[in-house]
């Protein structure tokens, strides 16, 4: 059991790397031709298909963050016997540098179905809903990485439930903890 927990774990410390990275672009105004929305402004029935925080630089530097911190688990990493008995899978088989790219890009993509949801339900960018429905979009928003990040995955990684469950876990308490700590640093507009 705790070899599950520390191998998930370690398994999404790229994404990690993916957050420091697009908060580095956020806070310094790194690419910032990218931070174009990804919707261009254009509605869906009156509404905001997206929103304008959802650019074309987060899933880039969502992928290149996560790309670099698998290729330091899988070159740097994986050659230390303390580092690789974390490995759900071999590491050095992994694919390539692409792997890294497209689940970093995947686990972002993943939010815009909660934006383009939150968007018909007339919830702006950043703002809460009331009630259960705000339950419901707080935890989508804290987990609907997850989504992407484990169907890009699974093509090395058995998804069991077990190993999905405790990623909900890490990522459910993680996540708001960064999105706080964006907040304090000025990276984003609000602390939730």
């Amino acid at each position: 059991m705790l070899e599950e927990i520390a191998g998930t774990v370690y398994l999404l410390l790229p994404l990690l790397g993916g957050a420091i990275a697009h908060a580095a672009c956020m806070k310094f105004g790194w690419f910032g031709a990218l931070a174009r929305p990804i919707d261009a402004g254009r509605a869906f029935r009156g509404k905001p298909i997206f929103g304008h925080s959802k650019t074309w630089r987060g899933p880039l530097a969502v992928a290149a963050g996560t790309a670099a911190v698998l290729a330091l688990q899988r070159h740097l990493l994986h050659p230390i016997p303390a580092f690789a008995s974390l490995e759900l899978v071999d590491y050095a088989a992994l694919p390539g540098g692409w792997f890294g790219l497209l689940a970093g890009a995947a686990a972002e993509l993943s939010e815009l179905p909660n934006s383009f949801t939150k968007r018909r339900l007339g919830v702006e960018p950043g703002g809460t809903a009331g009630g259960l429905r705000g339950l419901v979009f707080y935890l989508w928003d804290q987990l609907d990485l997850l989504l992407g990040y484990w169907l890009v995955f699974a093509i090395a990684v058995e998804p069991t439930a077990l190993r999905v469950g405790i990623s909900i876990l890490v990522v459910g308490g993680v996540h708001p903890l960064l999105t706080l700590v964006g907040y304090l640093l000025g990276v984003r507009p609000t602390a939730r």
